[in-house]
């Protein structure tokens, strides 16, 4: 069964320092069907990353490098939302997932910079007692996107209960800017049947 979500994402990071936590990263994001990956700052070159990314994902899906959140270039109308524990962030349960959006994360000992957390358009916080490796904390993001965005049937009222369906995909009428096309409508211009055989 397809449970192919609406929209795309793309996974990055700040200042992350450890190849194992950047390789776990990347490979979770290909795993997810991420649409690009991307470095913001000092991180482990993709050879270093190897070793935990055993799915090359570098060599599926684009890889970007900036030197600076100020250099950080996003294709239009991709919202940046930040995943940072700070006071006003959004609880993760709670956020609406934008259809495109691209998720930082920052360093294993640290926070995303004030300068990346102002250019995020939302900032998100996983509900933890204490923060998680970046690893984790990715694969918990892409997971709630993907309940929230993908096709899947309802859960059951009990562990017992039989799974349902999922409803079956329906496409709503067209909708014209400028009124219904008379062709579709079985009119042209000379009045309703007119000129049709």
């Amino acid at each position: 069964m397809d449970h192919t979500s609406r929209g795309w994402f793309a996974i990055g990071m700040e200042g992350v320092s450890k190849p194992g936590n950047a390789g776990a990263l990347m490979r979770t994001a290909h795993a997810f069907g991420a649409a690009f990956l991307f470095a913001i700052g000092h991180s482990p070159g993709v050879a270093a990353t190897r070793a935990t990314d055993t799915s090359d994902a570098t060599r599926h899906i684009p890889f970007y490098r900036w030197p600076d959140p100020g250099a950080l270039v996003l294709p239009r109308l991709c919202r940046l939302v930040g995943v940072e524990l700070t006071a006003d962030a959004i609880p993760l349960p709670s956020f609406h997932h934008p259809l495109q959006a691209a998720y930082v994360f920052g360093p294993e000992r640290g926070s995303l910079s004030p300068t990346m957390l102002a250019r995020c358009d939302f900032v998100v916080k996983i509900p933890t007692r204490f923060a998680l490796n970046v690893a984790v904390a990715g694969a918990i993001v892409m997971y709630d996107r993907l309940i929230a965005l993908g096709r899947f049937a309802p859960r059951p009222l009990s562990p017992t209960a039989a799974l349902e369906a999922p409803n079956p995909h329906r496409h709503g009428k067209p909708r014209f800017r400028r009124g219904t096309p008379p062709l579709l409508t079985g009119e042209d211009e000379e009045g309703p049947g007119g000129g049709l055989s």
